[in-house]
């Protein structure tokens, strides 16, 4: 059985110094921890090519941004332009892809823990994008007159840790994609794992025209590995518990007013304001570690990563009233309820929620039904008993 799947959850075995992913890999499925999968046997290879060749790799981050006009920064930012050669050649990045519960998230975290770089950074997605668009605005505040504040910010990020392991990558603004574009002009190596193939990314969307060069620099710097296998390991690990309420009626309500007391203990139910970036963000219902919303609150008004963040930082418990069943036509709202629930997951968020059907039927068909696979997949491990016993990161 494959124990090590939930993603950041449990820390990789300690390994003899010189230990690579694979050999760390092969050393757990003969102690039985995780099955031989060949598919994660391969991802396990590749990723220890790139631990071999980071050994050696020192990049050069520029010190000012390229000249040549307009096109030559939007160029460069996307890393498609020259730019100052290191010592040796950059090695190829690694991205992920497969169906949720395959283990590549293990299998990042193993490569992470052994990589032998000294600054690195592992993160989930949604998280790293919202600590960048936070420096942007306070580079902007400080200097009103910096014109473009995404290279110098590109440089400090690159600086500051040169392996990036992305967790979920998930692009779906242009902007981001040029703030990530520029990272690998500035020499950092990206791992990442997604459900979806980089050509893939923003298919079929307004405006995917403007994401082509970005396509095309993750396809020159990163080697995508596909995870194909049959078995889900998260689902077979994840018994069920009751925090999601089926159907929304007069009972899940009054259960999950009774939830709401019993993590209250006793606290006051007040009104608390949270400051997102100079910007409100009012929670109507909150009692110590608990807050309350309904969907519509939360997912039908245009709330973000950040929004969603703050809250999953300072409650650990969240209550949610009326999860609806959904599809193309209120796409809006799916999105938003796939950033919320990959929020609280990675901050250990314990949900209890009611709904109008099981999370794998919730969105079922239609645009973006392929990246709920995954929401649905969290929404059940949360349900678990290892889940609800994780210690809440509030930071």
């Amino acid at each position: 059985m494959n124990t090590d799947l939930a993603p950041a959850r449990l820390s990789a075995a300690a390994s003899p110094a010189g230990t690579g992913p694979f050999a760390a890999y092969e050393a757990r499925v003969a102690s039985g921890r995780l099955d031989r999968d060949p598919e994660q046997e391969k991802a396990a290879r590749r990723l220890d090519q790139l631990w071999r060749e980071l050994r050696d790799y020192h990049p050069v981050v520029q010190s000012a941004p390229p000249a040549g006009g307009w096109l030559g920064g939007l160029k460069a930012r996307l890393g498609l332009a020259g730019h100052p050669p290191h010592e040796q050649a950059r090695p190829r990045g690694v991205y992920m892809v497969g169906q949720v519960g395959r283990g590549k998230t293990m299998l990042m975290d193993l490569f992470f823990s052994l990589a032998p770089v000294e600054h690195k950074r592992r993160v989930h997605f949604h998280r790293f994008m919202q600590d960048v668009h936070q420096r942007l605005h306070d580079m902007k505040e400080a200097d009103p007159d910096l014109s473009d504040p995404i290279p110098p910010l590109a440089r400090q990020i690159a600086q500051e840790a040169w392996l990036l392991c992305f967790d979920e990558f998930q692009v779906n603004d242009i902007a981001d994609a040029m703030i990530l574009g520029r990272l690998f002009a500035d020499g950092v190596v990206v791992v990442a794992t997604s459900n979806t193939k980089p050509e893939d990314l923003f298919q079929d969307r307004p405006g995917a025209d403007a994401f082509k060069p970005f396509i095309a620099a993750i396809l020159k710097e990163v080697d995508t590995v596909i995870l194909d296998s049959p078995r889900d390991y998260r689902r077979g690990n994840a018994p069920g518990m009751q925090t999601w309420i089926i159907p929304v009626d007069a009972a899940a309500t009054k259960e999950l007013d009774s939830i709401f007391d019993r993590l209250a203990d006793g606290a006051p139910v007040v009104p608390v304001t949270l400051d997102i970036m100079g910007r409100p963000l009012r929670v109507t219902r909150a009692a110590g570690p608990v807050a309350r919303f309904s969907f519509a609150e939360l997912c039908g008004t245009p709330l973000g990563a950040g929004d969603y963040l703050a809250l999953a930082t300072c409650f650990p418990n969240l209550v949610l009233d009326g999860v609806p069943r959904m599809g193309p036509d209120n796409f809006d709202e799916a999105r938003r309820f796939i950033v919320l629930i990959d929020t609280l997951y990675e901050q250990n968020v314990k949900l209890f929620a009611s709904a109008e059907d099981r999370p794998d039927a919730i969105y079922a068909k239609g645009q973006g039904a392929t990246a709920f696979e995954r929401t649905a997949s969290r929404l059940e491990e949360m349900q678990s008993a290892a889940y609800m016993q994780l210690p809440h990161l509030n930071a």
